[in-house]
């Protein structure tokens, strides 16, 4: 744990003292339910009493009300806020368009805790834009003409943005989750190698989408135009909060081989794995017949994924980090060994 040293006025010690700034489990009952809390706490460092400092309260405020909220899994404050910005509208036509009095929502952006019913409405409107859609066409007299208009038009383009199979936005929305950032280039590598060692291992597909041989290396088509606005940049952007909750879906298998294709792969740039799918037989083939630069929206074939990991396989081990990272060294090194 890392100490923060600070000075203030100790009043057992009765003068100024260090203090430190620690975690200390505080357990409080809210509504006849015991929560245990993590609260900063400000401790003396020469007779150990507890200091109020300043501000002290409003973080231990926030830290409460965090950790309630996850506890009981009610919509945060930030995630309202996105929901406004995701949608392109304001606090009172939201409010109306969810079907809650029109100042709920400037309540809740104050703080007040919304009930479990109000939150899932709410979740469920951050994550599902036909859902949100539906209440706006419910709802368009009560929110205005000209809100409704802006607010529909802002699902509509979500709803045409996500029209990826689940799978495949499941398992992005985990790679979000365990990765600090990704860029679309390395999103779409990590989805191709985490297809082919699913293929591999279980004899069954990941997801259904097709991977195309574009010049770039192995591309789902519908992950990069989801995408391609960040270019070559990490991917951040509002709109993605509605995968939040979405790799919680994900079974065992599926996250035991994201982790080691994120583990192995994912510890190189895109333009890295770039040049490794270069070396593959799968996009080599798929590519026969164009020039390098030529655009191309062959498939790459499943059986040719699976035939060919399974020698990475046999030469390597795709079920551990030390084998793929074997294998993607002697790709880095260009030594054709398969």
């Amino acid at each position: 744990m890392t100490e923060v040293r600070r000075v203030d006025f100790c009043t057992e010690c009765r003068k100024e003292t260090e203090y430190l700034l620690l975690k200390t489990v505080q357990r409080e009952t809210i509504r006849e339910k015991e929560y245990d809390f993590k609260l900063t706490t400000a401790i003396c460092r020469e007779c150990g009493a507890r200091l109020n400092i300043p501000g002290l309260m409003d973080r231990n405020a926030q830290e409460r009300d965090i950790q309630y909220r996850e506890a009981e899994d009610i919509i945060k404050i930030d995630e309202i806020r996105k929901l406004m910005e995701i949608y392109s509208i304001g606090k009172a036509p939201l409010s109306l368009a969810l079907g809650f009095g029109e100042i709920t929502i400037s309540r809740y952006l104050e703080g007040q805790i919304p009930s479990k019913a109000y939150s899932v409405i709410m979740r469920r409107a951050l994550s599902d834009p036909e859902y949100m859609e539906n209440l706006l066409i419910q709802n368009r007299e009560k929110v205005g003409e000209t809100a409704y208009r802006k607010s529909s038009r802002a699902a509509a383009e979500l709803k045409e943005l996500f029209k990826i199979s689940e799978k495949m936005l499941i398992t992005i929305a985990y790679i979000f989750q365990q990765m600090q950032e990704v860029t679309p280039l390395a999103l779409q590598k990590i989805l191709y190698y985490i297809q082919a060692i699913y293929l591999v291992l279980f004899d069954e597909l990941s997801y259904p989408e097709k991977c195309k041989a574009w010049v770039h290396g192995p591309v789902y088509e519908g992950v990069y135009y989801l995408f391609r606005d960040f270019k070559f940049n990490p991917i951040e952007d509002n709109r993605f909060v509605m995968l939040n909750g979405k790799a919680k879906k994900l079974g065992d298998k599926e996250k035991r081989v994201i982790d080691l294709v994120i583990g192995t792969f994912g510890m190189y740039s895109g333009k890295a794995l770039e040049a490794i799918t270069h070396e593959e037989t799968p996009w080599i083939e798929a590519r026969t017949g164009c020039d390098p630069e030529e655009p191309s929206n062959t498939a790459i074939s499943w059986s040719s994924m699976k035939e060919y990991f399974t020698k990475v396989a046999e030469k390597y081990g795709v079920e551990s980090v030390e084998g793929l990272n074997r294998y993607i060294e002697s790709k880095l090194g260009l030594r054709k060994e398969i």
